[in-house]
């Protein structure tokens, strides 16, 4: 079934709120798509803001990193330094179905926010916790980023090294993405097996396990002592570029050497079997390349691909970005933040062929408070106003102001 436009009449996670506390990647990326599937998603800030708000690129000072993780959520502005500000937190969860965090273990829980104090309050409150070794580990309270646990788990190794054994590394915040999509996942597990018992539950994820769980080879050849890396696929150079060949299994390879013009490869002792061809990897790459070197990049993709044999030019995301494949899929979305339209990732997939649609409103920082306190709390002017004056909130001045 072909992809749509429109979003269901009921989104899945429609009549659902999550309280957000979690700031940077991980965290706030979870909660977005959570409010794709259709959940109310309150963030709660710092006065200064999520760290992301300040982050390239930007236009006219908004951040349309910050805007991409958090579009779609109602935005409010709580000092958790101050008790005021504590207890609105605790009456907001209070009402709510999901709270997602990502302090630093502990730290929730001395705010009188931690997951058994808010569950003992709202027993059918589903409370995800993320962090970057687990809340219980010897290592709970070390600080970390996702580059920091991509060198602690070996990923950075598994990525490969350079001539002198330095390891690559992962420019892509890949620990921060896995977790978020770990932690929606249990979450939305969750959320069902509420439905069955009528109980929530706490949830503890965090980087460390989430990139080791992407690592399957890497994980069993460290056991199993194996004799060889794991063959390494690497760009090829192309007359205009370059490419990647994955002729990853007999098939593949048969169907190459035909491509290639070089059926006598199939008998060559030095490529003939998966065992050969693993010994012999640089002279296997060295041959295909000295055939793409004489193509274009988008000569060697149409020729192989054609051929079934695996095959990529190498683009740049802005080049990948114009492809026929993603105007076809409707793969992106655009919101709008301050006066600026942009492009944003929807969800990879949909119902009954219709993709969820992101939320297309980027909320300025303390946006949503007054509204929020209003709606979810019943509090009024004075009330607001007091909170306001004692800098437990901070509410961003909107047009015009509803009457309690």
């Amino acid at each position: 079934m072909s992809s749509a436009t429109s979003i269901p009449s009921t989104p899945p996670l429609k009549g659902l709120r999550v309280v957000d506390f979690s700031a940077m990647i991980a965290g706030p990326y979870c909660t977005r798509w959570l409010a794709d599937l259709g959940a109310e998603v309150i963030k709660i800030e710092p006065p200064e803001g999520d760290h992301m708000r300040h982050r390239a690129p930007l236009r006219d000072g908004h951040s349309a990193y910050f805007g991409h993780l958090n579009s779609g959520k109602r935005c409010i502005v709580l000092d958790l330094k101050q008790a005021a500000a504590v207890e609105l937190a605790r009456s907001l969860a209070a009402e709510a179905d999901i709270v997602v965090e990502a302090f630093r273990p502990g730290v929730m829980a001395r705010l009188g926010l931690g997951a058994a104090q808010l569950r003992a309050r709202n027993p059918r409150l589903v409370h995800c916790a993320i962090s970057g070794f687990g809340q219980d580990s010897d290592l709970a309270h070390r600080p970390a980023y996702a580059p920091i646990v991509h060198a602690a788990s070996g990923l950075d190794f598994a990525l490969g090294e350079d001539a002198e054994g330095r390891p690559q590394g992962a420019n892509v915040p890949l620990a921060d993405i896995l977790t978020a999509m770990f932690a929606c996942m249990s979450i939305q597990t969750a959320l069902l097996q509420r439905e069955r018992t009528g109980q929530g539950t706490c949830i503890d994820v965090n980087l460390m396990d989430s990139v080791m769980n992407v690592l399957p080879y890497e994980l069993q050849a460290a056991q199993a002592g194996a004799a060889q890396p794991r063959p390494s696929y690497k760009p090829l150079r192309a007359s205009d570029g370059w490419v990647l060949v994955t002729p990853i299994n007999a098939r593949n390879f048969v169907r190459l050497c035909e491509a290639l013009g070089h059926p006598e490869w199939v008998d060559d002792p030095l490529l003939a079997t998966d065992a050969a061809r693993f010994r012999n990897w640089v002279e296997y790459m060295r041959r295909i390349e000295s055939w793409t070197m004489q193509r274009t990049a988008a000569e060697c993709e149409a020729v192989l691909s054609d051929q079934g044999v695996p095959c990529s030019r190498y683009l740049r995301v802005e080049e990948a970005m114009q492809e026929p494949q993603f105007e076809q899929r409707k793969s992106f979305a655009t919101i709008t933040d301050g006066t600026h339209d942009y492009l944003t990732a929807r969800l990879p997939f949909g119902f009954d062929g219709i993709r969820p649609q992101p939320g297309a409103r980027v909320a300025a920082l303390g946006a949503d408070t007054d509204a929020v306190l209003r709606e979810r709390l019943s509090l009024t002017d004075a009330d607001i106003d007091a909170l306001a004056q004692a800098r437990a909130i901070v509410c961003t001045p909107q047009p015009s102001r509803r009457q309690p």
